[in-house]
């Protein structure tokens, strides 16, 4: 070989091996630092110890977790971080069956302050049915924790994750901007209390997809603050549906605006798609909403706006909502309603809804049309309409 031919061979090698040490990225592995696959060993401090050199690293981090059950106390995975972390899951991770352990932090694992981070794949198992049994006994009970929350976090990515038996809430997005959850599945009995498959709020650039959640109260909650919110390929139930609010407790609320829900199913859900607002005095609002594209399968309340919300007359009674209501589009809604009354639309006399609009509706009840109401409302339909409209 002429020296020539030595010397490209050689930069060739180099520059291969360049390319691959510039690409790797740091592993830490959860083994590493202590963590124990048995499921009764506490694994919270080896994981924040993984954290900890992840958080650390110039270079983009990966922490990996095996298979396995991993047992965790509440943990705070705070940032932010010199880089982008991934978060690959091939276990499980499994909270304390003693739910006070947990119930009085309000949280279960929280990310706070984090920017660039992705969690890929892995199992939630909050092991929450003591605690529901305790719930529903009306026995001293902690107030509960949501199984997985993000705080005040940006440019987030939660794909492949199962939640199952959450305390409360089973995902929580709040305060954060540009999130994607894609292909998650969350699964709670549908008489657990208060365990919401997604909840956002104060959030900006959400997009959920080809995700099924199957709960004990809202498959996807949507909560003040929320604006530009993309859902997709959804399948609810059971549940309580995807609900706009609880909106209104307060008079300085922010509102929600901007949202999108396309191509989902819904299965014997208590509700489809509801706006739900209290029964009070407030500066809120709801505007430029579209869902289409749904198919309702034995839906209590396929399409419903509740603007008197006040459960026991606690805090409401006798008052109006002060949420304005506006520019919410249904377009393209079929299926069968487990009610005979499918269309719903209870709004404020004080803020009437406006702008409502109506195409494309067929609902239909133990195989005749269903019925439809509508109280302070304005808008406008088009289309087939059953069952007929009363706007």
């Amino acid at each position: 070989m002429s020296a020539r031919s030595s010397n490209i061979t050689f930069f060739v090698i180099m520059s291969m091996a360049f390319m691959l040490m510039s690409s790797t990225k740091a592993v830490f592995n959860v083994l590493n630092y202590g963590a124990k696959t048995d499921g009764a060993t506490d694994s919270t401090s080896p994981f924040l110890k993984a954290w900890a050199a992840a958080c650390g690293s110039t270079a983009a981090a990966t922490i990996y977790v095996p298979k396995g059950r991993f047992l965790l106390k509440a943990v705070v995975f705070r940032g932010p971080c010199k880089s982008s972390i991934t978060v690959k899951v091939d276990g499980t991770l499994v909270a304390p069956l003693d739910y006070w352990a947990l119930g009085n932090s309000g949280y279960w694992i929280l990310f706070i302050q984090v920017n660039n981070v992705t969690l890929l794949g892995g199992s939630l198992d909050a092991r929450a049915a003591k605690f529901w049994a305790c719930r529903n006994s009306g026995q001293s009970c902690p107030p509960g924790a949501r199984s997985i929350t993000f705080n005040w976090a940006n440019d987030i990515t939660i794909s492949g994750l199962t939640s199952i038996n959450s305390q409360l809430s089973h995902i929580v997005i709040n305060s954060c901007n540009n999130v994607l959850v894609k292909n998650v599945k969350t699964y709670a009995p549908d008489q657990s209390p208060n365990t919401d498959g997604i909840h956002i709020q104060g959030s900006t650039g959400v997009t959920i997809s080809g995700s099924t959640l199957q709960t004990g109260d809202d498959c996807i909650s949507i909560g003040p603050g929320t604006k530009n919110l993309f859902m997709t390929n959804i399948k609810c139930g059971p549940g309580h549906g995807v609900s706009i609010g609880s909106l209104g407790w307060t008079m300085t609320e922010v509102g929600v605006q901007n949202l999108t829900l396309t191509n989902s199913v819904f299965i014997g859900s208590d509700n489809g798609v509801r706006i739900k607002t209290w029964a009070r005095p407030s500066n809120s609002f709801v505007k430029n909403v579209l869902f289409a594209n749904l198919i309702m399968s034995n839906v209590k309340n396929p399409i419903i706006i509740d603007q008197d919300y006040c459960p026991n007359n606690a805090g409401c009674p006798n008052q109006s909502s002060g949420v304005k209501i506006s520019g919410v589009t249904y377009k393209n809604i079929q299926g069968t309603s487990a009610t005979q009354n499918a269309v719903i639309f209870e709004c404020s006399k004080s803020n009437p809804c406006s702008g409502i609009r109506l195409q494309d509706i067929k609902l239909t009840y133990m195989n005749k049309a269903s019925s439809s109401s509508c109280t302070n409302v304005g808008g406008s339909s088009s289309g087939v309409l059953i069952p007929r409209s009363c706007l």
